[in-house]
């Protein structure tokens, strides 16, 4: 599986979204920090479901976060976030 595709099943597992991209924006950090040449470093992912709703911004993310921290802490270099409830 892709780092992509890990991603979008684990968060697809944890929080069953009624919207869920996963965009490898990896390519166009090129010569940026974290870009390493063949390997999916950046993402800009855009979630929606329902275990956010009454959770502030920062909440939500750290939510998504902790989901995906063995990645953060491995191949990803960025996630760019955009989590709210449906």
């Amino acid at each position: 599986m892709t780092t992509a595709e890990i991603i979008e099943q684990k968060l697809r597992d944890a929080f069953a979204p009624t919207l869920l991209e996963v965009v490898d924006d990896s390519e166009s950090h090129r010569g940026h920090g974290g870009f390493r040449e063949g390997v999916q470093t950046h993402f800009n992912v855009k979630i929606r479901a329902a275990a956010f709703a009454g959770q502030g911004r920062v909440a939500r993310q750290r939510m998504v976060m902790k989901v995906l921290s063995e990645e953060m802490a491995g191949p990803v270099h960025a996630l760019a976030l955009d989590v709210a409830a449906p």
